[in-house]
């Protein structure tokens, strides 16, 4: 797969990556109605609310997938590399702290910004093998299938719902906190997001590379500062909710 000059942007993946922080923001507001009492809506049970959230998680974890494919193949350093983790890594820490600071002893200690400064180490350092992602991806999604039966047949294995475990994901039970995105299956979506991206620019670049209607340029901007998106709509949405009441 040939370089791309380091400097461009990928106007289309910005623009799916903006149509998940659309998507997230309706769902956040419609939970925080609810979590207001101005909607009665069960958003931890009801599958219309949590495969939606299923569904926004993945998208975000694809196409975080797909950007490091394309910072490889624009040859993006470690020195790089490591200063936007530390961007990421430093808002889940805020996420966690307001979080507790909401919900006690439902924060968020591994949530999606948790778990995709994880994987993106991961998947960065496995970036070079190629088709084999494929399948790590599929295996990666599918274990947590096999979590509750292997829990039923060896009870010693309760360590892994603990909370010092329980980010890997090979638990039977879910943790109590308002959002978990652990390694598994989580990271199977990203290691396909790279997977794809990396095949795409090898073989369909203008898929990823060709222009944007001018109609979709909003979503553009918003997939390039989602991660400022991502930290702030909450704390503003409560802070309206509260001035509403």
């Amino acid at each position: 797969m040939s370089s791309i000059p380091a400097a461009r942007r990928f106007d289309r993946i910005d623009a799916l990556r903006g149509l998940a922080i659309v998507w997230m923001t309706v769902f956040h507001f419609c939970f925080d109605l609810s979590h207001f009492g101005w909607l009665r809506q069960d958003f931890y049970r009801d599958p219309f609310w949590t495969w939606q959230r299923t569904a926004i998680v993945s998208l975000f974890l694809f196409c975080a997938g797909l950007g490091q494919a394309v910072a490889v193949a624009q040859g993006q350093g470690w020195p790089r590399f490591w200063r936007r983790w530390a961007q990421v890594a430093g808002c889940a820490l805020l996420v966690s702290i307001g979080s507790w600071l909401v919900f006690r002893d439902r924060f968020i200690y591994f949530g999606v910004l948790h778990g995709i400064a994880l994987m993106l180490v991961i998947v960065r350092l496995t970036a070079g093998r190629g088709r084999w992602l494929w399948l790590a991806g599929a295996l990666a999604i599918a274990a947590p299938l096999l979590a509750p039966a292997a829990h039923a047949a060896w009870p010693q294995l309760e360590f892994l719902n603990g909370r010092a475990f329980n980010w890997l994901g090979w638990v039977s039970r879910k943790p109590l906190t308002e959002d978990y995105v652990p390694l598994l299956p989580w990271l199977g979506v990203m290691w396909w997001g790279m997977a794809a991206g990396r095949w795409l620019l090898g073989n369909r670049s203008a898929w990823l590379q060709g222009p944007l209607p001018r109609s979709a340029a909003p979503l553009a901007w918003l997939g390039r500062w989602s991660l400022s998106w991502y930290v702030l709509h909450q704390p503003l949405l409560f802070g309206l909710f509260l001035l509403a009441r």
